[in-house]
């Protein structure tokens, strides 16, 4: 699956560096793109651009909003047949979001330490997710009695038409 050319890789990258100039100039939000190439066709499933100031939506980073393309148009909510160009290293939020997709390979261009050096450091989140709950920044607090939840867990549990995902 990654036995792509360099001129293949080049060409995917630039349709990331695209969108993620189409972002900036237009103000939707910062300068990140992502793209989505289905193998082994290496069809383009989906180009996308950070939109988090557009949308007024933090979760709307370009891999985010590639990734959603994607999972729309295949129908599915795993892209174990794809692979992703995106033009930094992905932070903590599309870093699960690329794990719960699937998706096995991801290109990258930009390191997170560059991502920093212009404003986008998100050191600090990956430095929270080292500690135990109880000593995060954001105050994080277990009910005692959690049965209502649990009782949804152990009735979808017990479904034989789940879908486990």
């Amino acid at each position: 699956m990654s036995n792509l050319t360099d001129e293949q890789k080049n060409k995917f990258m630039s349709l990331a560096i695209e969108q993620a100039w189409r972002g900036v100039k237009t103000g939707d939000g910062g300068p990140f793109g992502a793209c989505i190439v289905k193998t082994p066709s290496l069809t383009v499933i989906s180009k996308a651009h950070n939109t988090v100031l557009k949308d007024n939506d933090p979760t709307a980073h370009a891999e985010i909003n590639a990734i959603r393309q994607a999972c729309h148009r295949e129908n599915s909510y795993w892209l174990k047949d794809c692979i992703l160009f995106t033009t930094c290293e992905p932070c903590p939020m599309c870093l699960g979001a690329i794990y719960w997709a699937r998706i096995p390979v991801v290109y990258f261009s930009c390191s997170r330490k560059q991502a920093a050096d212009v404003g986008f450091d998100d050191n600090f989140i990956y430095e929270q997710f080292a500690l135990p709950p109880e000593q995060r920044d954001i105050k994080f607090i277990t009910l005692k009695n959690p049965q209502n939840a649990l009782e949804v867990m152990q009735y979808w549990n017990s479904l034989n038409s789940k879908k486990v995902y």
